[in-house]
């Protein structure tokens, strides 16, 4: 079989890397940071996902994978590098890429392949990554193969979707298309498709992901429209997609993870068409502000208030806390403005309190307290994650623990009737 060095063993790297490992590739999994490998070696990993500790020591165990701080020379280099995004001019960064592209042209030889799976604005892997591989004095496309192979899993389910997700593979000549397909069909078990190039196989990655933040911004707006006839939004999206050309996705507090929220600024980077793109992205975005204006309208001003955030996760039952929209609730909350908050007797602002409860998070960098801490003397509690235990509440234990009754339930997992029939104000999104 093919050997392979994976570069960056991170949320794709890794799974990708055991993957190979584990259809018999002798495959390095190479990075820089020398803690991540040492922790591979003791026989754990640093990434939350089920079943990836014990796929990825299977790997290791056989000896199919190993992991090392230099890159050797390999058949094939799979770059699984993280992009940045710069959140003040929604650029992305791309010197990870850079840095890939140099330490490669390094060990490259003649014969060999390159495969970016990185997330990228169109004309990375032409433009960007295969001017750095050519500083080995070899050309793309002549003396080696180069190719864009988008990763498109979630987290929570990454083993399956590695192996049951359609793939895009789009090369600099068809060669090298030839070559990647060939490879990732050890493994993947649904369809492989091809483009003419590597620029196409970017765009339709993050056109997938566009789609879905564009209708999700759809879908918000729809929620704040039904809200003002004071009618059930997802009722109505229920109803309405029973049409057999209507798919109108579900509401919620915004859009999270490394995709959805950045994806559609890496679709626009060499582009100035974008503008109802740019409306969902500001749409979504401004869910969590949506969201304090009910509470401070419902609560007749935020000042003195104890808000409760359950779920800060940006999905469901994963303790991935990228661009999550709960966490930027919480932190708006805590920084909200004089004017927004209600003054106290003596002329001062008081802050709002926030309290975040999250069992699957990790994160020691966040304030997280025990489910009745974050409850305790609460005015208001949201919703913001459908952590599965969360649907599960006993009200009338949540009803003892709290000062007020305003729940906002933003994925709408609640029983809101039962909620509802013991003193709860519910809202939901």
């Amino acid at each position: 079989m093919t050997d392979i060095c994976v570069h960056g063993l991170g949320y794709i790297g890794l799974p990708t890397a055991a993957m190979f490992a584990n259809y018999e590739h002798d495959v390095v999994g190479y990075d820089v940071d020398e803690a991540i490998l040492d922790t591979l070696r003791d026989g754990d990993i640093h990434i939350e996902e089920p079943g990836l500790r014990a796929f990825v020591n299977e790997a290791i165990s056989s000896g199919y994978l190993t992991v090392d701080s230099e890159v050797p020379a390999a058949d094939v280099h799979i770059v699984c590098v993280p992009t940045p995004f710069d959140e003040a001019d929604k650029s992305p960064k791309l010197d990870y890429v850079e840095s890939a592209g140099t330490a490669v042209s390094e060990v490259l030889r003649e014969g060999d392949t390159v495969i970016l799976e990185s997330t990228v604005p169109p004309g990375t892997t032409e433009n960007v990554l295969s001017p750095k591989l050519e500083e080995s004095g070899l050309e793309a496309g002549v003396d080696f193969s180069l190719a864009h192979c988008p990763e498109t899993v979630l987290p929570g389910n990454v083993i399956t979707e590695l192996r049951q997700n359609n793939r895009i593979v789009g090369g600099v000549d068809p060669e090298s298309t030839e070559i990647a397909v060939e490879l990732y069909s050890s493994f993947v078990e649904s369809d492989i498709h091809t483009t003419d190039d590597a620029t196409t196989a970017e765009f339709v990655k993050l056109i997938q992901n566009t789609f879905r933040d564009t209708n999700i911004a759809l879908a918000n707006e729809i929620a704040k429209v039904a809200h003002d006839y004071e009618i059930d939004s997802r009722e109505a999206i229920r109803l309405a997609n029973m049409h057999p050309r209507v798919n109108i996705h579900h509401p919620g507090p915004g859009v999270g993870g490394h995709c959805l929220p950045i994806d559609p600024w890496f679709l626009g980077h060499g582009s100035d068409s974008l503008e109802m793109i740019e409306l969902a992205r500001d749409i979504n975005d401004g869910m969590s502000e949506y969201i304090s204006d009910i509470l401070s309208s419902s609560l007749d001003g935020l000042g003195g208030t104890k808000i409760a955030i359950l779920g800060i996760a940006y999905k469901g039952n994963v303790g991935d806390t990228r661009k999550s929209p709960g966490l930027k609730l919480a932190r708006e909350l805590q920084q909200k403005p004089a004017e927004m908050s209600a003054v106290a007797d003596g002329g001062e602002v008081s802050e709002v309190d926030v309290s975040i409860h999250d069992s699957y998070v990790t994160d020691q960098t966040i304030a997280l307290q025990s489910f009745e801490e974050a409850l305790s003397d609460a005015d208001a509690v949201v919703i913001s994650t459908d952590h599965t235990e969360y649907e599960s509440i006993d009200p009338h234990r949540v009803q003892e623990l709290m000062r007020g009754t305003l729940v906002i339930d933003t994925k709408a997992i609640l029983p809101v009737d039962e909620w509802m029939e013991i003193g709860f104000d519910v809202s939901t999104i």
